[in-house]
């Protein structure tokens, strides 16, 4: 299976308010960089955005070390609440609807194809590639 590392991030200007998300994808020596932006939306949203559309652009099942500086995303797979939420018809522990649940099955889905390990890394510390997508996110709020 390849193997191939992802960093993401996702900002935003208020929140709600307007958005962006940048990730870098690595493979072998080859290195893309995406980004995009949303007119309203929440940092939450945005930082799984990142992770979703760097996924999706996988062409095949791969080994992804997927970083993120987002709590939220990371500890949903790392500390299986996503599996609780989708055994209980995608509802918290307190019964309520799940949050950004369009976007958590989608990502669950793809964990399914590819096998990805999240990895949580300090936000705006001296991560380059963090930082890289934190400045690939603002770029996007400011492209909106």
């Amino acid at each position: 299976m390849e193997k191939v590392m992802i960093y993401t991030d996702g900002a935003c200007s208020g929140n709600p308010g307007p958005g962006g998300w940048g990730a870098i994808l690595f493979y072998g020596d080859y290195q893309k960089e995406i980004s995009g932006g949303k007119k309203d939306t929440t940092n939450n949203v945005m930082e799984l955005t990142a992770a979703l559309e760097a996924l999706k652009l996988l062409k095949f099942p791969c080994q992804v070390d997927l970083y993120s500086d987002s709590a939220y995303l990371v500890n949903a797979f790392e500390k299986k609440w996503i599996e609780s939420w989708q055994k209980n018809q995608w509802k918290t522990a307190s019964k309520d609807p799940v949050k950004n649940q369009e976007i958590w099955q989608e990502l669950y889905g793809l964990t399914k194809t590819h096998q990805v390990k999240f990895h949580k890394v300090k936000g705006h510390s001296d991560n380059e590639f963090n930082n890289r997508c934190d400045e690939l996110a603002r770029n996007a709020i400011q492209n909106l």
